[in-house]
């Protein structure tokens, strides 16, 4: 679990392309100091793990579905990723929950700069917009943010010039795309209200064939 709160910008240092994915090298000076193989650590706003460690380096894997489900395949040696350990139990709370688990892509229509500061507003595939409300949180790049509007399928986020400095934030400008990760309480609110039990419904004489075929229960 992570809580968008981006601990540094590591930057790409090599890329190996594959029939099963790809594999990142990433440099980096403040997340490699406790960085284990096997940690779990967000990249962009993608939960990924640890295969490789070396000083001031490390190495992820990137199967098809990562890929898929979010701009990591845009992502060329030399470009700047944001970077989150996964949360300790005893860390503060600074952020929200974020998972890891990108949903879709969002796409920067613009980005205002003011005051050091900027404004940016974001289009999103409108089936994840009922769980963006105005003042509630949402992850851009890992980045735990706050949506200050929505408006049909458009979200207006206010960035402060701390949040510009040190996050690809800064150096994303209109027309890039976005790791979205909606909120998970809104998602499992949804949930509970629109579940029908009927639809979910198995006929347990097939699960009980299922069990005998992998167990050899009766």
């Amino acid at each position: 679990m992570f809580t968008g709160i981006v601990e540094e910008l590591g930057q790409i240092k090599e890329i190996e392309s594959g029939a099963s994915g790809m594999r990142f090298t990433i440099f980096a000076k403040l997340v490699v100091n406790d960085l284990s193989i096997r940690d779990s650590i967000s990249i962009n706003g993608v939960c990924l793990t640890v295969v490789q460690k070396r000083e001031d380096q490390f190495c992820l894997d990137l199967v098809p579905e990562t890929l898929d489900k979010s701009n990591l395949g845009e992502l060329i040696v030399g470009d700047h990723v944001n970077l989150e350990r996964a949360m300790k139990a005893s860390d503060r709370f600074g952020g929200h929950i974020i998972q890891g688990h990108v949903e879709t892509l969002g796409v920067i229509l613009d980005k205002d700069k003011q005051d050091g500061g900027a404004v940016i507003t974001v289009g999103l595939d409108p089936e994840w917009m009922r769980f963006c409300i105005p003042k509630g949180s949402i992850a851009l790049d890992g980045i735990s943010l706050t949506i200050a509007k929505v408006e049909a399928n458009i979200v207006e986020v206010a960035l402060i010039p701390h949040t510009l400095g040190n996050t690809t934030l800064g150096l994303k400008n209109k027309s890039d795309t976005l790791n979205v990760e909606t909120d998970i309480i809104g998602k499992y609110v949804d949930r509970l209200l629109t579940f029908d039990e009927e639809d979910s419904e198995v006929d347990l004489g097939i699960l009980k064939a299922m069990r005998h075929i992998q167990y050899g229960e009766s």
